[in-house]
């Protein structure tokens, strides 16, 4: 995992910058001094490690604010299956997969343990992982797992000591709500109807219940509401007071422990609320304001920082296996913005680029040829996808969002593959085979996603010793 040292070279230049622009914020508050500084500092490491948290509850939220499954969104403890592609017009997550389709299931384990049910799949790689409140891929069950069909007894962490249903498996967890992120391959438009029937076998049933007539269920609730709230993380002080909660609710890792102690200094933690904390001083409290209100500036900045960091090594791109943290708050908090839920690296590995080789921030407005001398290495195939800035698949009259391993490409003498990404249609039906349609006008992100890469492989792929994603070269469209 990459240590980082921007986050705090970048909050000192921050400081220095107010400092010099004004010494008294809007509300009249010296922005020069010391409780203010302090506030304003500690706040901005704590917005970094926070919005992880906060950004994973309002997904939680908004995709359980209807009570009838709809798509991706449905209610907790049962599974709400993405029955079509993803389209353009596909929000409920940023930069969604388009081959695959998502199962996706919120469990709430307050109430006691719940059975899932894994199918015997074949002919499809499947992977249903696991996602703490922290962003944390812990747990996956899939094909890279080598997960045997079966029913597994998900034991919350006061549930360790339920007794088993014979032919079970028990599947601690550390926290009572746990995000399931199901996906499974999607080959082509006639494998819908198969993967639908895969999908139908991912099931959740209370403990309680298993093994009853009344197991598994997906009672549809009445009335029943089927308008979906966006949920967003709060801002001002109210961002630090909605952490506290989220702290008090799901307890940090130990290894968090230095970090809590600093953020307590300014009323920060597990149940504090520094809105109405009155032993923080009136200048704490605003620094505390400011840090929120500049924290989306900053989480832009540090990925800008690690795109940078990563550009040489990796052809220019972010490249990782992501999914699990540690204490690397910096880049839990940029992944959590620009790919909420991924996977660790044994499960996937994620290229991401925002600008051609000559560092050229990426336009529709311009063409690119990618170059892809050999495939990558893995044991389940590859994907390459365009995205808006908005992390929403690019809108194009094809509905043509990405290729994979199995995508009819057109090779060139030496098995070579130059994939073509551009705004208008390319002048031979060859070259129009290997073309992503882009938007012209518009900023995009190219992203690579590689299934189940060979072992062998990870660590040279995320050291840049091995293979490596091509580079986006500027060509003239054709």
């Amino acid at each position: 995992m990459r240590k980082f040292g921007a986050h705090a070279a970048l909050v000192g230049m921050v400081l220095l910058a107010i400092a010099a622009c004004s010494t008294a914020s809007p509300s009249g508050v010296s922005t020069t001094s010391a409780d203010y500084q302090r506030g304003y500092q500690i706040g901005l490491e704590a917005y970094t490690y926070g919005l992880p948290l906060l950004t994973t509850d309002a997904t939680f939220r908004t995709m359980t604010s209807v009570n009838v499954s709809q798509g991706a969104y449905g209610p907790v403890n049962q599974f709400n299956n993405v029955r079509s592609a993803n389209t353009s017009s596909s929000t409920a997550v940023v930069a969604p997969g388009s081959t695959s389709l998502s199962s996706i299931a919120w469990l709430d384990l307050r109430d006691g343990p719940l059975v899932l049910h894994v199918p015997q799949v074949t002919g499809h790689y499947f992977v249903l992982a696991f996602i703490d409140p922290y962003t944390n891929n812990t747990v996956n069950l899939g094909t890279a797992s080598s997960t045997a069909p079966g029913d597994y007894v998900i034991e919350g962490p006061q549930q360790r000591s339920v007794t088993l249903p014979a032919g079970t498996h028990a599947l601690p967890v550390d926290y009572w709500r746990m995000w399931i992120i199901g996906s499974t391959q999607l080959t082509g438009p006639s494998d819908v109807a198969a993967v639908n029937a895969i999908q139908d076998q991912y099931t959740l049933t209370p403990l309680a219940k298993y093994g009853t007539a009344d197991a598994p269920t997906t009672p549809t609730p009445t009335p029943t509401n089927s308008t979906v709230t966006k949920y967003t993380p709060s801002t001002g002080l109210a961002f630090f007071d909605e952490l506290g909660g989220q702290l008090s609710r799901f307890p940090p890792p130990t290894a968090d422990a230095p970090a809590l102690a600093r953020f307590a200094t300014v009323g920060i933690g597990p149940g504090k609320s520094p809105s109405t904390d009155t032993s923080l001083s009136a200048a704490t409290q605003q620094g505390l304001t400011d840090a929120v209100a500049a924290g989306p500036a900053q989480i832009h900045q540090e990925t800008q920082t690690l795109f940078a960091q990563d550009f040489d090594t990796h052809n220019g791109y972010l490249l990782g296996g992501f999914g699990t943290y540690g204490t690397n708050y910096t880049e839990r908090a940029v992944i959590s913005q620009i790919g909420l839920g991924a996977f660790v690296a044994h499960q996937a590995i994620y290229a991401m680029s925002w600008s051609d080789s000559a560092k050229t921030p990426l336009s529709g407005s311009s063409a690119y040829v990618l170059h892809l001398t050999n495939a990558p290495p893995t044991n389940e195939g590859w994907s390459l996808t365009v995205y808006s800035l908005h992390g929403t698949l690019m809108p194009n009259s094809l509905g043509r969002y990405s290729f994979t391993n199995t995508s009819p490409l057109t090779r060139n003498s030496d098995g070579s593959i130059d994939i073509l990404l551009q705004s208008t249609t390319p002048a031979t039906a060859a070259q129009q085979a290997n073309w992503l349609p882009l938007v012209a006008g518009q900023g995009f992100e190219v992203a690579w996603r590689l299934f189940a890469p060979a072992p062998q492989s990870i660590n040279g792929i995320l050291d840049g010793s091995l293979w490596q994603p091509p580079t986006i070269t500027l060509a003239t469209a054709s």
